[in-house]
């Protein structure tokens, strides 16, 4: 056990539940776990930095919060002790066995409003008990983006996500329209929510330390969904063939969409965007109402 240690920004740890850098290690050590680059796993050893990241996601007593990629359960103590629920997704065999008793045997008190589920985050479709509230999650590396857009779209109930993840793509996700790093992320988790940077995490709380650094980031789920008759799909669609050669102008960049670049340039003069534009420029909307006048080049 690790001895209490103060939090200079919170409330002192008095049940000492948090796991500390010799916690974690030893954890690893009985467990045989050693932290593989293939699953993008550094695991967080800072309590404090688990305590910043559950305050900044405002994360309340009646939330129920889903937690992808738990490793050895730092920051899933720390959401336990602030939720009403937490429900982890683990893929990896022997870090999904052994959570629940790490959980068992620091929060006690918590165990029965902890459910695991060992599966690949991309594959899951349900969770068990009530529908979650909140995602918050240290994500692997190598799958951030397509693990929290899957997320997003499966679980509409998630009304508030914060995620760490690498600062480049922390800065895709949360750039604007015509920052050099806007571009697909940024576009598509604008579509479910309002998103901004929340933070930056230096590299010395992790183990190993990565070769990154790190950076939070806050997604609001939109009040209103984006006014459209296109479908996610259909968006997505533009999205993806605005990007795939984001140098041309939109006119060249969708001719394969629309069929052809005369096409193209109807269905965007339709949605009374510039056909010399390109897609660094357009907002989520631009993109939908692109989308609903495909038919227009026809």
């Amino acid at each position: 056990m690790s001895s209490p240690t103060d939090d200079p920004q919170g409330a002192p740890d008095l049940q000492g539940a948090l796991l500390g850098p010799a916690d974690i290690r030893e954890l690893a050590a009985a467990l045989g776990v050693r932290p593989t680059k293939q699953r993008g796993q550094n695991f967080v050893i800072d309590a404090n930095t688990v305590r910043r990241i559950v305050r900044t996601a405002q994360v309340r007593e009646d939330d129920v919060v889903v937690e992808v990629g738990p490793g050895l359960g730092s920051l899933t103590l720390a959401l336990l002790e602030a939720a009403d629920r937490v429900v982890a997704v683990e893929i990896d065999d022997v870090l999904a066995a052994a959570l629940p008793a790490t959980v068992a045997a620091r929060l006690p008190a918590k165990a029965d409003r902890f459910a695991l589920v060992h599966s690949d985050a991309m594959q899951v479709a349900e969770l068990p008990g009530p529908a979650p509230t909140a995602l918050v999650a240290n994500l692997p590396y190598n799958v951030a983006v397509p693990v929290l857009l899957h997320m997003l779209a499966t679980f509409p109930t998630i009304e508030r996500t914060l995620v760490m993840v690498q600062a480049e793509v922390a800065d895709r996700l949360a750039a604007a329209p015509g920052s050099r790093v806007y571009g697909v992320p940024s576009v598509k988790a604008n579509w479910y929510a309002e998103v901004k940077r929340a933070g930056s995490i230096g590299r010395n709380v992790f183990w190993p330390a990565p070769n990154v650094d790190s950076g939070l980031v806050s997604l609001v789920r939109r009040t209103e969904p984006v006014k459209t008759t296109a479908s996610q799909k259909e968006v997505f669609a533009v999205v993806d063939a605005a990007f795939a050669q984001r140098r041309k102008t939109l006119r060249a960049a969708l001719s394969g969409w629309a069929g052809s670049a005369a096409a193209a340039e109807a269905a965007l003069v339709a949605a009374g965007v510039s056909p010399q534009a390109r897609g660094e420029a357009l907002t989520v909307e631009e993109f939908a109402r692109i989308a609903e006048n495909r038919e227009a080049g026809k």
